[in-house]
């Protein structure tokens, strides 16, 4: 079952949004704020899970990276990466050589010694083992699995998960598939969840992807097997968000406007992921599966770039319907999300 059936929580936004104010404002008014520890080390969750002592909350966790990127697609990676850096008159930065384990086992221990547990903890990129989930359950917390695609979801129920979160393409950021190469189930939100109980009928959902008013919200609660929504791009502009500044000025520019402002794409990472286009993701559409690399590469550029206020290459996660949020605390903007 779910941890807490609430019909509202807010979706972990890794990077820098989900801060634990977010978490404990979207708490604080109804709904269930989330921690993104996905890109944050095991000793800033750790102290991130101190700060939420006395609070309900939920975490997101990266599962580790099960295969590295091809040799050939780094190469190609490289050179294009040269040829942005030469654009600009700048030198490439030394090659990353990032942590595709993601700290799972640090974090996990984190999580289970926390002062204040969550209510649960949410799987992206992968899944939890059976024994991982019984040591969750020990601790009195739930366990919940991104799934974007019925395959996976049958193979979370056979691990023992409590809940399903089915995230559809329109969500903003980093679709949740478990494998870097593998194509993205581009059946819309109702599709797909659809789909998934009618084969996995067992198991709660949790739907997320492209929600932005109280009309999409109670929308998506009638679909089958849904008991809550996830919601992420909505809170971009909340106050207690991390949301970067320039960031906020790139959303601020999209209100109101007409027209899908985002794509999905590996430009941004070199995992699928959904942001404001820009005149990098509209160049090279086919960047090859080779996350992390990408984003780590790019990171000097991009805040130098934004420093100048330059988004040619900027880097702004969002889902679909970006241009109807706003601005607003966190409770104001959950009290507009909710039917």
């Amino acid at each position: 079952m779910v941890a807490r059936p609430l019909p509202i929580s807010s979706a972990p936004m890794a990077g820098g949004p989900s801060t634990p104010a977010l978490a404990k404002a979207v708490s604080a008014g109804g709904g269930l704020g989330f921690l993104a520890a996905g890109t944050i080390t095991a000793a800033q969750l750790a102290a991130d899970l101190t700060s939420m002592a006395g609070h309900i909350y939920a975490v997101n966790v990266f599962a580790p990276q099960q295969s590295a990127p091809k040799q050939a697609d780094l190469a190609h990676l490289g050179d294009l990466v040269a040829d942005v850096y030469a654009r600009y008159d700048q030198q490439v930065p030394a090659w990353p050589t990032p942590d595709l384990s993601n700290q799972w086992d640090a974090k996990l221990q984190v999580i289970l010694t926390a002062p204040t547990p969550p209510v649960a903890v949410s799987v992206t990129f992968g899944c939890f083992t059976s024994s991982e989930i019984e040591r969750l359950h020990a601790a009195g917390i739930a366990a919940w699995v991104t799934v974007t695609n019925p395959r996976d979801a049958v193979h979370a129920r056979e691990v023992g998960a409590d809940a399903l979160v089915v995230q559809g393409p329109e969500a903003g950021g980093h679709r949740g598939t478990w494998d870097i190469s593998a194509p993205a189930d581009d059946r819309p939100l109702p599709e797909l969840v659809r789909a998934v109980v009618n084969t996995v009928p067992q198991l709660p959902v949790i739907a997320a992807g492209g929600m932005t008013t109280a009309a999409d919200v109670a929308d998506t609660l009638q679909l089958p097997g849904v008991q809550a929504v996830l919601i992420g791009s909505a809170f971009l502009l909340a106050t207690e968000a991390g949301t970067s500044a320039a960031n906020r000025e790139i959303l601020h520019a999209h209100l109101g406007e007409r027209g899908e402002v985002t794509v999905a794409t590996r430009a941004f990472s070199g995992r699928i992921a959904r942001g404001i286009k820009t005149a990098f993701s509209h160049q090279y559409p086919h960047i090859p599966p080779v996350y992390p690399y990408v984003n780590a590469l790019l990171a000097p550029l991009r805040t130098m770039c934004a420093a100048r206020g330059d988004t040619s290459v900027a880097y702004c996660l969002a889902g679909k319907n970006i241009t109807q949020i706003h601005a607003a605390s966190a409770a104001e903007i959950l009290a507009s999300l909710t039917p």
